[in-house]
């Protein structure tokens, strides 16, 4: 079975202050073969980047109004008149808040959505497939 791999590379901004934040390159990345997250890797100064995977859902649904709870919460906002999206994340190692620019963001997300487009996920795991198969023997 074929995959479709989407991926982008952004420049997001670590917020350290109101006043502050630093550069913090990464990738964004879908693919068909786990349809309902999304992965982002921080290349930040270490040998190997920082992985996050949260649901697919979540961002489509932060980009719009405030979502999600736990270790990882995203929403709209505005910052220096443009739109863009945070994304707080929390874990043991501490906690990071994201901004990210929401056109680059929206334009990557319908590309997953195109990709495999809502609702139609599971089919992409081959579950019912799988199922049939059990079931026949």
């Amino acid at each position: 079975m074929h995959h479709t791999v989407v991926e982008r590379e952004l420049e997001l901004k670590l917020v350290l202050s109101p006043e502050r934040s630093i550069p913090v390159p990464a990738r964004l990345g879908y693919r068909s073969d786990d349809p309902y997250a999304v992965h982002i890797a921080f290349h930040i100064n270490s040998d190997s980047p920082v992985n996050w995977t949260f649901a697919r859902d979540l961002l489509v649904e932060g980009v719009f109004r405030p979502c999600g709870h736990g270790d990882v919460r995203v929403w709209p906002a505005r910052a220096d008149g443009r739109g863009v999206v945070l994304i707080a994340l929390s874990s043991p190692d501490g906690d990071a808040l994201l901004e990210a620019p929401v056109p680059q963001v929206s334009a990557w997300l319908e590309r997953t959505l195109t990709a495999v487009p809502p609702g139609t996920e599971g089919a992409q795991l081959g579950i019912d497939d799988a199922l049939d198969q059990l079931l026949a023997q």
